[in-house]
């Protein structure tokens, strides 16, 4: 049995985008937001570096962009960058009104005329990284968090976990939920659902993401149907911290922006062997050569070193990471910080135009979930909060303006004939078997023994997920593994399908780039496209109006 609730919005995901979506529909809109644990378990929250956006003069939307597309390496799509890039003020001052508090330069006592303080980060030819000391994410999350919790048409629902979405009459009306408290599944219906539940970069054995990050709105959305795109792009960060008791904590990437250093442990700077932009080289290229050097000398890590800046400055400026190394042991203001790279972002996902809207009518997917076409082959740093907000908002005003029918009568949820598992040991031994898998054979450097190596692993670990999947009762470890599985699988498609390397994918057997970039879109075999796929089906949608207001 289940319980059913019905909402005119439900928004599975309680990160940026997700939050900044449900706050900007309209005051009568009935809306649930989701987190399948608590409301800031997501990524967003551990955000440090801050968010990309052109704030002064002396920057341009026309830099912006050319940086953005520059390190995207060729397969950005410009109207979505434009798109992005064309609204950064705005989210900024959006956010402000939400009260977020964002730092400002120090020596402009005249509050009147104070600019903010804006950082630098690989790739972007200008400071224009807009944050909150280095705890940005944290900022903007309890902020945005607070205003909805405060709101009276918004319904937050933690520990409520997405199984698979509804469908009616080829339309999205809902979705199956786990309560992972009451171990009970509800039936949530809504006239649109939004997913916007992060990035897959926990199928990765080291990663800088939270364990929630399972990508599973990339596949709930390809079960529902929908084109999945570019998942081989996985963005490794260069600066994660080495340590045993470290997890999963990233060193931010504003460290290099104020000059910190590679080094590798004699002492010597490496990067500008790899580039000539050194340590602000992308962040495809830093991985790379951070992961070339490892396996050259066989060392377990590098070391990143500020120690030339003043402890004031590094105190004030990076408090999470100075309190996080030293809590270990570290002192960033004597000693270098011990980093490898580790998997950090998803630049693939969900087929989305620029209203995040996606090939299934009533189902909308915004952030990390999505693709865009903003980041092509490699993320620019700090250009996906931006992109988190602009979508939101966009999707946001789409449903406002879009007559959305009241769902019908929604199927129940039927687990008469399953029971709980007498056989758990299998979901961890999976768990642990796919992410080593990914990590070994689809991780920064990949060939085609190794990708077809992987894909035969992941199809039979998929026959064993789905045999214990009809057998026994859900749990949260159950459905991340579910979905772990089905993008590992999507994300080894994309790659063997690649027979380049571009970005931030490196295959030893295709070293070079071909002339002409090309997206990896994947089509599900529910899609009308699956029989007869034409051209544009094998395209990122194109924007239907163009971007204006723009200003040099």
């Amino acid at each position: 049995m289940t319980d059913s609730e019905n909402y005119d919005v439900l928004i599975i995901g309680s990160g940026a985008a997700g939050l900044s979506l449900a706050l900007q529909l309209p005051a009568h809109y009935r809306c649930a937001v989701l987190s399948k644990a608590h409301m800031a378990a997501g990524s967003t929250f551990w955000a440090q570096g801050g968010m990309a956006a052109v704030l002064h003069d002396r920057d341009s939307f026309d830099a912006h962009e050319a940086d953005t597309v520059d390190a995207g390496a060729g397969l950005c799509h410009e109207p979505a960058v434009q798109f992005c890039v064309s609204q950064s003020r705005s989210v900024v001052d959006w956010l402000i009104d939400q009260g977020v508090a964002f730092d400002y330069r120090a020596d402009q006592p005249d509050a009147e005329f104070r600019e903010f303080h804006l950082t630098m980060e690989g790739g972007h030819s200008h400071r224009r990284i807009v944050h909150a000391a280095d705890r940005t994410g944290r900022a903007i999350s309890d902020v945005l968090t607070q205003n909805a919790a405060a709101a009276a048409n918004i319904s937050l629902l933690p520990d409520c976990y997405a199984v698979d979405l509804i469908r009616v009459d080829g339309r999205c009306v809902g979705a199956h939920v786990l309560d992972t408290q009451s171990h009970s599944v509800k039936t949530i219906a809504a006239r649109a659902v939004v997913l916007a539940t992060g990035g897959a970069s926990k199928a990765y054995q080291y990663t800088s993401n939270p364990d929630g990050a399972s990508g599973d709105g990339i596949a709930i959305a390809w079960r529902a149907g929908c084109r999945v795109a570019n998942m081989e792009f996985n963005q490794f960060h260069p600066t994660c911290l080495y340590h045993p008791k470290a997890k999963s904590f990233l060193i931010t990437e504003a460290l290099r922006g104020e000059g910190a250093r590679l080094l590798l442990p004699n002492g010597e700077a490496f990067m500008t062997r790899f580039d000539p932009r050194g340590e602000l080289a992308p962040r495809d290229i830093v991985a790379r050569a951070i992961d070339h050097e490892m396996k050259r000398l066989g060392l377990d890590c590098v070391y990143l070193d500020i120690t030339h800046r003043s402890p004031e400055f590094l105190r004030s400026h990076f408090p999470t990471v100075y309190e996080r190394c030293l809590s270990l042991g570290i002192d960033i203001c004597k000693d270098r910080i011990p980093v490898v790279p580790a998997a950090h972002y998803t630049c693939g996902g969900v087929v989305v135009d620029q209203f995040g809207a996606s090939d299934l009518p009533g189902l909308y997917v915004i952030g990390e979930t999505a693709c865009s076409g903003l980041h092509g082959a490699n993320r620019m740093a700090s250009n996906s909060l931006l992109e988190c907000f602009v979508y939101a908002a966009s999707a946001a005003r789409h449903i406002a303006d879009t007559d959305l029918p009241a769902p019908k009568k929604l199927p129940e949820w039927d687990d008469s004939r399953v029971r709980v598992s007498d056989e758990g040991v299998i979901i961890p031994y999976h768990w642990q078997a796919l992410r080593r898998l990914m990590w070994d054979y689809v991780g920064i450097v990949r060939s085609d023994r190794r990708l077809a190596f992987a894909a035969n692993a992941i199809e039979l670990m998929q026959v064993e997920i789905a045999n214990y999947y009809s057998q026994f009762l859900i749990t949260r470890p159950l459905l991340e593994l579910r979905n772990l599985a089905e993008v590992a699988a999507l994300t080894v498609r994309c790659a063997a399908a690649r027979q380049e390397s571009r970005g931030l994918h490196f295959n030893r057997d295709y070293p070079d780039a071909k002339p002409h970039a090309q997206d990896s879109i994947l089509i599900p075999r529910d899609h009308p496209a699956f029989q007869n796929p034409q051209s544009e089906d094998l395209q990122l949608p194109s924007y239907s109006t163009q971007v204006s207001g723009r200003k040099s």
